[in-house]
C-alpha cells in the first residue's frame, strides 16, 4: 500500500502570507525624470546609494519597470506607499 497525500484546504487566498519575498516594482512612465527616480529610490530604499539608483532608473526605463526591493510584507508596503507618495508609478506589490 502506497502513502496517501492529503490536501488541506486553503485557509486564505494566495499572497496572503506576511514573509520574505514580496517586490517592490516601479514601472516606467513619461513625467518622472531619471534624477527624480534616483535620488527618490536612494532616499527611500536602504542600501540603495545614487549610483544604483541611477543603475535602477536606466533599467526602469530601459525594460519598462525594476524590481527595485524584495523583502517582508510590511515594510515592502511601506516602501511602495512611500514611492507612491513621491510620484513614482508603481506596479502592484507581488509576491
Amino acid at each position: 500500500m502506497s502513502p496517501q497525500t492529503i490536501e488541506r484546504p486553503r485557509t486564505s487566498g494566495p499572497g496572503s502570507g506576511t514573509g520574505d519575498g514580496w517586490k517592490v516594482i516601479v514601472r516606467n512612465d513619461h513625467h518622472n525624470t531619471f534624477d527624480h527616480v534616483a535620488t527618490t529610490l536612494a532616499s527611500v530604499i536602504p542600501g540603495v546609494s545614487l549610483e544604483k539608483g541611477y543603475s535602477l532608473a536606466n533599467r526602469i526605463h530601459n525594460g519598462g519597470l525594476a524590481i527595485v526591493w524584495i523583502g517582508h510584507r510590511e515594510l515592502a508596503e511601506h516602501y511602495w506607499a512611500q514611492l507612491r507618495d513621491a510620484g513614482l508609478t508603481m506596479a502592484p506589490l507581488e509576491r
